[in-house]
């Protein structure tokens, strides 16, 4: 069962025997980069690190799984994360023993800044109870399919909302939206070379022992809020893939109702759909 933990942007994922949470995108370091660019904010990893173990202080979780993007550089390391990175898994460890991390598409190279005990899970994904958790760079295993429940991050969605004057206000949302389940299924087992035989649920249950469930799938919000994000009622229609088309061959695809995502604040008010916030 999935627990959104509003007003954070953080979930719980609770079984029989053990609560997971998940938080996704903290891309530490992201001040280097600014810092190159001769503006100088002092590292934000302390505070990052701050609110991530209230969570766990308040909710008491046994594992904790980040879903990728553990730093800002893709492939390099800044200096600073050599500070910070393993600076920040050493104190998580004294909060949390069990922490996986969901390989994103910034986290090529991160191995050498991270304990040894912190496990790597594929950018393909992972199951924990009925829910199937995963980047969203890349397509997720056919396994997921066996969840009810699908969990992403990397779109980083907002909204932004404008005056006739010009200004913008812009706040971090959570995005929910429906999944065809037979259409989702179909498109991951050609792409992760499974021929189907005989219907799409015969083809699960015999390779991967499941049966299609999935029928919802969750985008969470960047865990940090000192970055920006991807305007979603700002997007362009899915056909029209381009600069402002929303990221990720998930949600590009037609087996995702995109257009009838519902969108929450983090403190849980429900802004309507993303068509709804287009038209405005």
């Amino acid at each position: 069962m999935l627990n959104l933990l509003l007003p954070h942007p953080a979930a719980l994922v609770k079984t029989d025997k053990t609560k997971t949470l998940l938080i996704a995108d903290p891309h530490l370091g992201w001040e280097m980069q600014l810092q190159e660019k001769g503006i100088h904010v002092p590292s934000q990893t302390p505070k990052i690190l701050n609110k991530l173990t209230a969570i766990i202080t308040e909710y008491k979780p046994d594992a904790i799984v980040i879903l990728g993007d553990v730093k800002y550089t893709v492939v390099s390391h800044e200096f600073g994360e050599w500070q910070d990175i393993p600076d920040f898994f050493t104190k998580l460890q004294g909060y949390i023993s069990s922490i996986s991390i969901v390989r994103g598409n910034h986290d090529a190279n991160l191995e050498p800044l991270l304990p040894e005990n912190v496990e790597f899970l594929p950018a393909t994904g992972a199951v924990i109870g009925d829910v199937g958790v995963f980047h969203g760079h890349k397509w997720p295993s056919s396994a997921l399919m066996g969840c009810k429940t699908l969990v992403m991050g990397h779109l980083h969605p907002v909204v932004v909302f404008r005056d006739p004057t010009g200004c913008k206000i812009t706040r971090q949302v959570w995005m929910k939206a429906k999944c065809d389940t037979e259409a989702l299924a179909r498109i991951l087992l050609r792409k992760n070379g499974v021929k189907i035989e005989g219907s799409v649920a015969e083809t699960l249950k015999k390779h991967y022992n499941i049966r299609p469930k999935a029928s919802e799938i969750f985008i969470m919000p960047s865990f940090n809020d000192f970055l920006g994000g991807r305007p979603v009622n700002e997007t362009r229609p899915r056909k029209e893939i381009g600069g402002k088309a929303l990221i990720g061959p998930v949600l590009r695809s037609e087996a995702v109702d995109v257009d009838d995502a519902e969108l929450y604040l983090l403190d849980g008010t429900c802004l309507g759909t993303l068509n709804q916030l287009r038209q405005l």
